[in-house]
């Protein structure tokens, strides 16, 4: 199968790296109002970073900073709409961004609500918190992006199976070394964390100090198939440079016989993924040589483990169902063989982003409303099912605003002369508003071909341009506080729908049957 060739061996250097400095990034304490110190990261109140939502306190005891308080987002009258919080980052970096998610009753009913979760344009996946809030565990996801630009959206949105107010615990971007996982096309694809174990370790989870950012690294033991032995291995720099300490515990065979596991330990959806096993050779004089095979296709043929340690990676592997991993010694191989710790994240396709012009403009028209729709953050287009109330966008690669309907929204402000900037508008439908101020110029919309602003407050003169507006066809106007005379380019502008009366005070009198 062609993704075999997509395996990768690095041997590793034993190069000391210092895992003293704290994570970079941004960490946030969802509905807390205050700045918290924890292991020596600054936690940030979550209101510069959202518009929406409420702050409500947990009344579990004994709940550490973090999870004590949550961010609470209406369902009434929000399936389909996202809440977003926009975290400044810089461009071209790699995130990771993890979630983190506790109910403890706050909706005041038994079970937690299931709900989407997105990053900028890319729908990252489901929350449902539910098994894990039945043993009181918390539960947090990771997904590794790339910066598109200077902010990167988070957002919580309802779908059809929510039955309660979405909510959030904690938000964390932490910055990643620029070699870790690098084999991706992060251009196309993000990583979405499916597993990620320490084997044979049965301690707590491992993860800052130890892993320098601040990786979840879950233990992970089996039965009398493995032993566990502990030791200190000097090495640390490894590809994806994982934390000394995995090294410390493996799984191991009880002389030269194959280990075979079951892992990730949960059924996965037919996907590909991204898989990186990690070894180091607990015997300085040996060296250990197995075959690796998953699901019965090989992975990795003849694999020499050092003291020195490899790690192995496939960048596209397809798994569905359970997956089984076997560790079957070579024929020459003296010793068994043994696997350290080992990652793996589910491929996600990036759902695109809005043309940044466009974004530009839609921000600029937002800043102009006194009261813009509550769900006019993040992307404005994607995930398609999340576009901004009354945005209609085209399809394709390049994702363009093609129709504006906020008519009957109770509207105030004014209308940005950025709108004219969404150049691949069709439509533009406002009528029934409080909108005031001057019609800006529209003529860059070349194909402009329904413009509704009755009912509105609009003052001053009609621009002279619109008649200009060769795919124009209809024209409402009536009911607004407009002056001046109607251009002949309008009045006499051939299949042209315009409607200028009752209200406005024109002059002189437009021509009958106008």
């Amino acid at each position: 199968m062609s993704f075999l060739s997509l395996i990768f061996l690095f041997s590793l250097l034993t190069l000391v790296q210092s895992q003293s400095q704290s994570p970079r990034g941004t960490f946030i304490d969802c509905g807390a109002t205050v700045a918290s110190l924890i292991d020596g990261r600054q936690w940030l109140p979550d209101s510069t970073y959202v518009s929406s939502g409420t702050s409500k306190n947990l009344t579990e005891p004994n709940l550490v900073p973090i999870l004590s308080t949550v961010r609470s987002f209406p369902l009434r009258g929000n399936i389909n709409k996202k809440f977003c919080y926009v975290v400044p980052v810089i461009r071209t970096l790699k995130y990771m961004v993890r979630t983190t998610y506790y109910y403890g009753g706050v909706n005041g009913r038994n079970s937690p609500p299931v709900f989407d979760q997105i990053v900028d344009g890319t729908r990252w996946g489901i929350v449902n918190t539910t098994d894990d809030y039945a043993r009181r565990m918390v539960s947090y996801y990771e997904g590794i992006f790339v910066a598109a630009g200077k902010t990167m959206s988070f957002c919580i949105a309802a779908n059809t199976n929510t039955d309660s107010d979405p909510f959030i615990s904690a938000l964390e971007f932490i910055i990643l070394g620029d070699s870790l996982y690098n084999s991706t096309d992060f251009g196309q694809y993000a990583l979405n964390l499916v597993a990620r174990h320490s084997f044979g370790h049965n301690g707590s989870i491992i993860r800052y100090p130890d892993d320098q950012f601040d990786r979840f690294w879950e233990p992970f033991v089996l039965g009398n198939s493995a032993l566990s032995i502990f030791r200190n291995v000097p090495v640390s720099d490894f590809w994806n440079l994982p934390p000394v300490k995995i090294f410390e515990t493996e799984l191991a065979s009880r002389g030269v016989e194959p280990i075979e596991f079951q892992w990730p330990p949960a059924s996965l959806p037919n996907s590909t993924y991204y898989i990186a096993l990690y070894f180091a050779n607990d015997r300085d004089s040996s060296s250990r040589m197995f075959h690796i095979g998953i699901n019965g296709i090989t992975y990795y043929h003849n694999l020499s483990v050092t003291s020195d340690g490899v790690a192995v990676f496939a960048t596209k592997w397809l798994l569905v169902g359970l997956t089984n991993i076997i560790l079957t010694p070579a024929a020459e191989s003296e010793i068994g063989p043994l696997i350290n710790a080992g990652e793996v994240f589910n491929l996600l396709q990036l759902g695109g982003r809005t043309l940044t012009r466009d974004v530009t403009a839609l921000e600029s028209v937002k800043k102009s409303l006194e009261n813009p729709p509550q769900d006019w953050i993040g992307d404005p287009c994607l995930p398609s099912q999340y576009s901004w109330t009354g945005v209609t966008c085209s399809g394709g690669p390049r994702i363009r605003v093609i129709s504006l309907n906020l008519s009957n929204m109770g509207l105030s402000g004014s209308l940005s002369p950025s709108i004219a900037n969404l150049t691949a508008l069709a439509n533009v439908w406002l009528g029934n508003n409080s909108l005031s101020g001057s019609i800006p110029d529209f003529s860059r919309l070349k194909r402009l071909e329904k413009l509704h602003l009755e009912d509105n407050q609009f003052s001053g003169e009609l621009p002279l341009s619109l008649g200009n507006i060769d795919s124009l066809r209809e024209l409402f106007l009536q009911n607004n506080n407009l002056t001046g005379q109607v251009p002949n380019s309008l009045t006499r502008k051939p299949g042209l729908n315009l409607k200028i009366f009752p209200g406005n005070n024109f002059s002189p009198s437009p021509p009958s049957g106008a």
